[in-house]
């Protein structure tokens, strides 16, 4: 079993289990660091204070192991080290470094406690320390959540600062100079007389030296680089097509592979390679599980090849047709299928029985993942070891698994982690991974790099769940009084942990999530969840739960605020019982200069409020008709994250989270017939256009308490601000995406 299955049978994700775990853990085991993996490999002469810097006579290499799917978590963590190492993040080396449990992530263990994040009692704190204590047991190291920035914040910044002190100490030693006297300065000890001693000159030295521990942080006042505008480290690759990613990779003696699988998900009855086989360039079709693979001397060949073998395929173990998916959804509304009632606050019934309803139902898709760069990877198998090369945000996960494929133990796989074209959620899957596993364990000493083409990535894409919604909710005296949202849908934790053979035993706080932890306070507020089993497979999708949840409530809470004849925006600020929350709020109304939700014939406003992974994002959309249709001209959106590292990236990644938002809420779905997806390329799945692309002005706050990401908390408000606008501008109502199935957009 693998180090990660022992404990998360029992108790990986779940807070009352975990509590229990923490306690069995031991105090020891649980304070006890992690080996710094960089030591092993060390030469004479280098030296490793940390798991996160290494000097050595000719460069500084910081690593940064949180995954860079394009989000730019290599120039924050770079940033992060360099700000108290006193480096310029440009004149030194990055690298992603190898898995370890070093490397463990401190925040993504606590968002996964089913507590609100304003939640500070006992039994929060408790259950988020137990969580964290499991999450360094079991060395889960992950980029995913929002999580990259919390929990790098600090600890990075600390690996600097004990690297810049240990390097001024060596210094005074060789020097002869009392260390309070020595500062330090661009990758450099100064010493009282001026002379900079490069940091790679005192490595040696250093070497045989303990590191300094326990060294302050300097106060915000002092950075240089936090907060402050920076060119992140892969724009000039990225703009100039040098970037090197997973697919680029070439290794000597490699062979290209391509596969063909059942696009039913069921298993492959027969099959005829005779026409392959025959083709130019084809060395060999060799089976693989539920499918073919064929090897060849070019990507191209093997993609052709395979889609000449002749297969007969079993049928989908779920539903085979769309209209079944949704009559399960509908179905999980039983009370048997309920998963948690998340949220009682107030007399629901009461309040329910005592005025007249106001209901509706809402409807979001089964979406694709759908990165740039096509999923691949290259992986070279010998008894020894096995080596894979692929962009990945669970590599001590990936290791478990491959070791599952090829028979070996984790420590005989090496990964070396790659940039990644884009993710969304769809590397955090390793089926590709483990499929090249398996081909290479047919060939050993052969490195095989296998890439999916685009019809395959859709075909075995795991989606992001679909779901429903049914709203109740009762207005008074122009005020929401009573709000109630119960949801069904397929749980993506359980399927997507559950292929990798671990075990979520408690309810999945990604079912109701942007609903039960929205910041709003009616006399009335129930919300509950209900788990859906038996449907396609699913996984993480950006913003995970939030993207469904979000436009569930902030879709029906603008209903119920029109039937009360409230103005959007200043019912909201009057539900709000957050500060930071309500902040957000007051900020996008005076940004976007709210005077109502429809300032003109034609045109319309609308707006959404959304708490995810403890991010509260609002957004304001305007839209206007037009001849060729509805026309979205400007999007403004705040957000508050504590802390903002890098002003110029966050503002690009709210930028692109919005036209996420926009464009799927538009015109993307995945539906199933014959138990297949028919949607098999961007011309059936196609995000925003180019010229659809509204002006997006974005404001970011610093007043939550703590540090948090923003690389999904923009997508969930999108939806529904544009939904609540269209209603704003035609008086029409969208309560299922994509609209596009119900109104054209120009």
């Amino acid at each position: 079993m693998s180090r990660i299955g022992k404990i998360a049978r029992r108790s990986f994700l779940i807070g009352s289990a975990a509590i229990a775990g923490g306690v069995a853990f031991g105090l020891y085991a649980v304070r006890k660091t992690p080996e710094n993996p960089l030591l092993a490999g060390l030469a004479p002469g280098e030296l490793s204070f940390n798991p996160w810097v290494k000097i050595t006579a000719d460069r500084i290499t910081l690593i940064t192991p949180h995954a860079d799917l394009g989000q730019g978590a290599m120039s924050m963590q770079a940033l992060l080290i360099a700000e108290e190492l006193d480096v310029d993040p440009a004149q030194v080396a990055t690298e992603f470094g190898p898995p370890a449990a070093a490397y463990w992530n401190t925040a993504l263990g606590a968002e996964s406690a089913p507590f609100l994040p304003g939640d500070t009692g006992l039994a929060a704190r408790a259950t988020r320390g137990a969580m964290n204590a499991a999450f360094k047991l079991v060395g889960m190291q992950g980029t995913g959540g929002s999580s990259a920035v919390p929990d790098s914040f600090v600890k990075l910044r600390q690996a600097g600062a004990m690297a810049r002190e240990t390097l001024k100490r060596v210094a005074a030693q060789r020097h002869g100079v009392d260390v309070a006297l020595l500062r330090s300065e661009n990758g450099a000890v100064i010493l009282p007389d001026g002379t900079a001693v490069p940091y790679t000159a005192l490595a040696a030295d250093a070497a045989q030296s303990d590191p300094v521990q326990e060294v302050p942080l300097r106060p915000d006042s002092d950075w240089r680089l936090i907060g402050k505008p920076m060119r992140r480290l892969d724009i000039l690759p990225k703009s100039t097509g040098t970037q090197v990613y997973g697919i680029d990779l070439k290794v000597e003696g490699m062979v290209h592979a391509a596969v063909r699988l059942n696009p039913r998900r069921g298993v492959l009855l027969s099959h005829d390679a005779t026409a392959a086989k025959a083709m130019r360039g084809v060395a060999q079709v060799l089976p693989i599980r539920d499918g073919v693979a064929v090897i060849a001397d070019n990507t191209w060949r093997a993609m052709q090849a395979a889609q000449a073998v002749v297969c007969d395929w079993g049928p989908a173990p779920y539903p085979a047709e769309m209209a079944d998916h949704w009559a399960a959804v509908e179905a999980g509304f039983d009370p048997a299928h309920l998963d948690k009632e998340w949220r009682a606050d107030g007399d629901m019934d009461a309040a329910l029985s005592a005025a007249e309803v106001v209901s509706a139902e809402y409807r979001a898709p089964y979406l694709a993942h759908q990165p740039l760069e096509p999923l691949n990877a290259i992986v070279r198998y010998s008894e020894a070891e096995t080596e894979v090369w692929t962009a990945h945000q669970l590599p001590r996960m990936l290791q478990d698994l491959v070791a599952g494929v090829t028979g070996q133990g984790s420590g005989q796989i090496t990964l070396h982690n790659q940039f990644a074209g884009g993710s969304f959620g769809h590397r955090l899957e390793f089926d590709h991974v483990l499929r090249a596993a398996e081909i290479a364990r047919q060939m050993p000493g052969t490195p095989v790099k296998l890439t999916y083409s685009r019809e395959e990535d859709f075909a075995q894409d795991f989606t992001r769940p679909p779901g429903m919604a049914r709203g109740r909710g009762t207005v008074a005296n122009g005020q929401v009084q009573a709000v109630e949202i119960v949801t069904s849908g397929p749980s993506p934790s359980r399927s997507q942990l559950g292929r990798a053979g671990y075990s979520v035993p408690g309810p999945d706080n990604q079912l109701p999530a942007g609903i039960w932890n929205a910041p709003y306070a009616p006399a009335a507020f129930r919300v509950r969840a209900h788990a859906v089993e038996g449907l396609a497979p699913v996984s993480s999708w950006r913003s995970v739960g939030a993207s469904l949840g979000g436009f569930f409530l902030e879709s029906f809470l603008d209903e119920l605020i029109h039937a009360a004849g409230a103005d959007p925006m200043a019912e909201r600020l009057r539900l709000c019982n957050d500060p930071v929350a309500r902040g957000v709020l007051e900020a996008v109304a005076e940004l976007s200069g709210w005077r109502g939700p429809s300032p003109a014939p034609g045109q319309g406003r609308g707006v959404a409020l959304v708490q995810s992974f403890g991010v509260n994002v609002a957004e304001v959309v305007d839209v206007r008709m037009t001849d060729a249709g509805l026309r979205i001209d400007r999007v403004f959106c705040v957000a508050d994250v504590g802390r903002v590292v890098d002003p110029v990236n966050i503002e690009n990644q709210i930028q692109g989270a919005v036209i996420w938002g926009l464009g799927h809420a538009m015109n993307c779905e995945i539906t199933y017939a014959d138990g297949m997806a028919e949607q098999t390329n961007y011309d059936s799945h196609s995000g925003m256009r180019l010229d659809q692309c509204p002006e997006i002005v974005v404001r970011v706050l610093e007043n939550a308490p703590e540090v948090r990401g923003i690389g999904e908390p923009p997508v969930p408000p999108a939806a529904p601000a544009l939904a609540n606008a269209i209603f704003a501008a035609t008086g029409q109502r969208l309560r299922e995406m994509p609209f596009g199935k119900f109104v054209d957009f120009a």
